[in-house]
């Protein structure tokens, strides 16, 4: 069997995203080995054309015809790589599920990646997105990865200064899109453990159910139950989880906001800029539970799109054109979209 055995034209990926959207890839490669990277590099006809990384395809969405070889990353394996005073650094292979592995991180003890329990996706589409949820983000706990070149044919390993990380953003997403596969990731969890409660979901979860001293493990429970009470199952209803950034703004645009919206949600930041809550904004303009064609906005989170049934990557995009037409003209705030158009 050759590396490149498992090409398929024309595959359907309906089934490989999250929105459910009924999309085909002009090529097709399930890449379990880094050799099969190798491979496409040393094909001419396979470099030359079009590529499309492919995780868990939670943040995607797809037009109906993909042009472009789709790489769907396979790779597994997980492990403990180093354990000092400071530090544990566990590394996990880029086609491990995101959630199995927190919760493998937490069987083994270790702590850390609570707060990033159920997120949708792959462990190397983690570092592209720099995921994040309840006041952590993940290159707070990034040490380095390892990534195929397709410019070079080479192997590389990039550090957290290399891979520019920014709010709901990284270098993955701009020099490095497309050119970059990341293969696996590194993460420092840090020694001693504490434990991050701001937000107030959480807290409110922990006083309820009686957890004082809250462990990781409850932490990462409370995390689970609330995510799932305000976010639909992919696998029920189509959707690739928040779909719009929260704004940030200057503190002078958030107060004059405040003054005409008294109950305006809002996040001070490091900088002194305010972060919005997107899903209020949304809210604020009356799209929570409304319908534009077979896109929808999700009734019990704002922040949510979802496809209510044969949606296309242009139902999509038209309601989401919509949402942020809406919330500029009602507070003159841009919203950016989290998940990528292909």
């Amino acid at each position: 069997m050759t590396n490149l055995s498992t090409l398929q034209a024309d595959y359907p990926l309906q089934n490989l995203n999250t929105f459910g959207i009924a999309a085909r890839a002009r090529q097709f490669l399930q890449v379990q080995s880094p050799a099969q990277l190798r491979a496409v590099f040393d094909d001419p006809t396979l470099q030359a054309m079009p590529r499309l990384i492919l995780g868990g395809g939670s943040n995607l969405v797809l037009s109906d015809q993909v042009d472009a070889l789709v790489l769907q990353m396979c790779l597994k394996g997980r492990q403990i790589v180093d354990d000092n005073a400071q530090r544990v650094l566990v590394e996990a292979a880029a086609g491990e599920n995101w959630h199995e592995f927190v919760l493998w991180t937490l069987q083994q003890g270790l702590a850390g990646l609570e707060n990033l329990s159920l997120i949708p996706g792959t462990v190397g589409a983690a570092p592209i997105q720099n995921i994040g949820a309840y006041g952590l983000e993940m290159q707070d706990v990034f040490d380095s990865l390892t990534a195929f070149d397709f410019v070079t044919g080479e192997t590389v390993q990039l550090d957290k200064a290399a891979c520019r990380f920014a709010y709901r953003d990284s270098i993955f997403k701009h020099d490095y899109k497309d050119r970059m596969v990341i293969l696996a990731v590194r993460f420092a969890l840090p020694k001693p453990w504490q434990a991050r409660l701001a937000y107030a979901d959480v807290a409110h979860y922990l006083s309820q159910h009686d957890i004082g001293d809250a462990a990781p493990v409850d932490v990462s429970n409370a995390i689970i139950a609330i995510r799932r009470a305000k976010l639909p199952d992919p696998a029920q209803i189509g959707n690739a989880g928040s779909f719009f950034k929260n704004p940030v703004v200057s503190g002078a645009k958030r107060d004059s906001l405040l003054e005409v919206y008294p109950t305006l949600v809002s996040y001070l930041q490091s900088t002194g800029d305010y972060k919005l809550a997107a899903g209020w904004l949304i809210d604020q303009c009356g799209w929570k539970g409304k319908q534009l064609g077979r896109a929808g906005v999700y009734e019990k989170q704002a922040l949510v799109l979802v496809n209510r049934g044969g949606a296309t990557g242009a139902d999509v995009r038209a309601l989401a054109s919509a949402v942020q037409a809406d919330v500029l003209a009602k507070f003159g705030v841009i919203l950016e979209v989290e998940p990528v158009f292909v």
